[in-house]
């Protein structure tokens, strides 16, 4: 068995350097990679491309890289819940590539199961498909233009689990599952932050998300805030 584990965040993300592309997993501040974010702002890289699904909130996740102006360009789905993240791209501080959700967790995946591009009929007609080349297929006996995207290949994959083992195999809880496995098929190197770091053996196969082979370093986190972006509760009066 070979032994994946590092000490801490600081020591997973050696080698990190400006410039280089970074997809990350969670889906707004639900299963994000809050260690490995956070030793990124520490560290200082700059110039940074992040694949993320969105980038959360202002003061918090990626919002924190946004603010340091360490994120040249966001590949993301969705702006909404970032106020930083919109004024930067709408000044043109920020370069941006809104993909379609479906097209983006694809391209994650495709670049986990080598797949050097993916056709899809999200985009087509678009802006999303200006300079990209368009096929017609055939598929379920309907022709119809399909849209050549390019699978993903990050530099460095950065995930979160709930459990996890030396070996790398990974366990994720409820929703914080979202982009976290896509995530982690694609990174030329994946680095996962979990919870709780058991021994092999200790994690029942038929409930491992991500197996150990898609990860290179692992490590076990600490002091998670898990926040919540917008709470809404109901009031005591609506149950009578």
């Amino acid at each position: 068995m070979i032994d994946k584990t590092v000490s801490n965040a600081q020591e997973a993300i050696e080698g990190v350097q400006d410039g280089m592309t970074i997809s990350l997993g969670g889906f707004g501040l639900c299963g994000i990679p809050e260690n490995l974010i956070s030793a990124l702002l520490d560290k200082g890289v700059k110039d940074l491309t992040c694949i993320s699904n969105n980038a959360g909130v202002d003061d918090f996740g990626l919002g924190l890289l946004l603010q340091k102006k360490q994120v040249k360009k966001m590949i993301a789905s969705y702006v909404g819940e970032n106020a930083e993240f919109e004024r930067q791209m709408l000044s043109g501080e920020l370069e941006v590539e809104l993909v379609p959700q479906g097209t983006l967790a694809t391209r994650l995946m495709a670049g986990g199961y080598g797949l050097p591009v993916i056709y899809t009929p999200a985009g087509v007609g678009t802006e999303v498909a200006e300079g990209k080349e368009v096929r017609k297929f055939t598929f379920h006996g309907v022709e119809k233009d399909y849209l050549m995207e390019y699978a993903f290949e990050p530099d460095f994959a950065f995930v979160k689990a709930w459990k996890g083992d030396k070996a790398g195999n990974l366990v994720y809880r409820g929703t914080a599952q979202n982009f976290n496995h896509a995530v982690a098929m694609c990174g030329k190197i994946t680095i996962a932050e979990v919870e709780e770091l058991v021994e092999p053996g200790e994690l029942d196969p038929n409930y491992i998300h991500t197996p150990g082979i898609f990860v290179n370093k692992i490590f076990q986190g600490e002091k998670y805030e898990k926040r919540i972006e917008q709470r809404t509760v109901r009031n005591k009066d609506d149950n009578e």
